[in-house]
């Protein structure tokens, strides 16, 4: 069976999408990760540019607290009034929802105005006709109010809320009722959610009524999407939002996650965005078929860094990069002034090959992880390289040599061995060094554990450099990726 192709590959969930003009823009969750919140372009909803982040300075973001899959939950990026808009939760510094907004999608982004009273998560933002602004969101169970979709309206440039609470639905009787997006289509406003939890019963359904508050009816053919007790390759399909096309006609974005392996599968680069086309049948939406990018699945994408420039597609775990990463003598410069600290990106192919030509003066080396406790490091440490496999609180020594000076690192994520009903995992992660253009491993391990279903959460993989102590020089890294392994021999 062929794949599904997402739109955005790796670890970018949770996709917001609007239109303005000809142009499409898609912001999705970053959790852990600084800068937060990218957001991307498009002509086509097929294939995407990243053009910057929502949150991308310190005085806008603070994750110093969030450990894995904390920090910024789903986000909702509207366009209203000639302004862009951005609504989000930072679940790890205690002040609720967030909302920023911008002329232009690039930014510069405004600092944002918090709402700690609206407790919960997935907050969306829609406007009346007189310019009400509604803020809809997941709230948990309060006062005797179950768990589901709330609703007040608010001034979105200081954050006060203008009405009660309302409680708006629950859904159709699955788990976690959450990532509300609200419209005005035509003369009904649709009520758009996910439920049944976000692993694999994730499920899109709606509901609509005459006004923004509701009463909301449900839809005779809820779920409109859901890929639960399939054998589709893509699963735990979920978080969708619609858009209109110019022409009139419709589609939608949502995140799946493509399992590997047999049962009970794993899923390795996080939630990943994809898109559908939509007709509408008796005042409902329908999913007619998949989108899928332009560029060939046996394409290669290469991501080269020569020189002393943090990509925009970089990002630094509980810390923005410009807090560690500096530039040097032409290499990027991976200070630890405490703990431990990573920078890298996204794993956005199902087979990778990355390299890493570093410099270590102290601790630290290249690594492929879902979180710190979940990944494996070749390590350069007192003229030693150390292969490295973290799973939970244990640090497994795969294969170690000596090495001196500048060092050529790579690793590598493999079609896993065997097929059919072998019980191993989505793939492999091989880990060495390189002299002249030979690759000597040193140490390998199966891909599941470095998967969702083993290390928990709500991330992906992501490769990058670590340093534990003192500096590592980065004189050059490459990424290579492609979903058909024969492109990277």
């Amino acid at each position: 069976m062929t794949v599904q192709r997402p739109v955005l590959p790796g670890f970018h969930p949770d996709p917001s999408i609007c239109r303005v003009g000809d142009a499409y823009y898609l912001a999705t969750s970053s959790f852990e990760y600084a800068p937060g919140v990218p957001v991307f372009r498009s002509t086509d909803v097929r294939s995407w540019e990243l053009i910057g982040h929502a949150l991308d300075r310190p005085s806008q973001l603070d994750v110093s607290k969030a450990g894995p899959s904390g920090g910024i939950f789903a986000p909702t990026l509207r366009h209203h009034d000639g302004r862009f808009w951005m609504i989000t939760t930072n679940w790890s510094d205690g002040q609720g929802q967030l909302i920023v907004h911008a002329e232009d999608a690039a930014g510069p982004w405004s600092e944002p105005v918090r709402i700690p009273s609206a407790v919960g998560i997935d907050p969306d933002l829609a406007w009346d006709d007189d310019g009400t602004c509604y803020m809809t969101w997941t709230g948990p169970p309060e006062d005797g109010v179950p768990a589901g979709i709330r609703q007040a309206t608010i001034d979105p440039f200081t954050g006060e809320l203008r009405s009660e609470t309302r409680w708006l639905w629950a859904g159709t009787g699955g788990k976690f009722p959450e990532g509300p997006h609200l419209y005005r289509i035509d003369d009904r406003w649709y009520l758009l959610i996910a439920e049944g939890g976000t692993e694999r019963g994730h499920a899109v359904t709606i509901a609509r009524g005459n006004s923004p508050s509701g009463p909301f009816e449900s839809n005779p053919r809820n779920p409109i999407l859901t890929h639960r007790g399939t054998d589709e390759p893509v699963q735990n399909t979920g978080h969708a939002d619609l858009v209109q096309r110019p022409d009139g006609s419709w589609a939608m974005v949502y995140h799946g996650v493509r399992a590997r392996g047999s049962s009970p599968e794993w899923h390795v680069l996080g939630r990943e965005t994809l898109a559908d086309e939509v007709v509408w049948e008796d005042g409902w939406p329908v999913l007619t078929g998949h989108l899928e990018p332009e560029l060939p699945a046996d394409r290669p994408v290469r991501e080269t860094v020569d020189g002393g420039t943090v990509p925009a597609s970089w990002v630094g775990m509980s810390r923005f990069p410009s807090e560690f990463v500096s530039s040097e003598d032409g290499a990027l410069r991976v200070t630890c002034d405490g703990e431990p600290v990573f920078v890298g990106r996204r794993q956005e192919h199902l087979h990778a090959r990355v390299r890493a030509r570093l410099d270590v003066a102290g601790t630290g080396g290249l690594e492929v992880r879902i979180d710190p406790e979940h990944a494996v490091e070749l390590e350069v440490a007192g003229g030693s390289l150390r292969a490295v496999w973290a799973v939970g609180a244990v640090r497994h020594v795969l294969g170690e040599r000596a090495v001196e000076g500048e060092t050529v690192l790579e690793l590598r994520m493999e079609p896993a061995p065997g097929g059919g009903w072998d019980p191993r995992g989505p793939d492999r992660i091989a880990a060495g060094v390189v002299e002249g253009e030979e690759f000597t491993e040193l140490g390998a391990v199966d891909g599941r554990y470095l998967s969702t279903e083993v290390a928990g959460g709500m991330t992906g993989r992501m490769v990058g450099v670590v340093c534990s102590e003192g500096d590592v020089f980065v004189r050059s890294f490459e990424y290579v990726g492609a979903d058909d392994p024969a492109a990277l021999a």
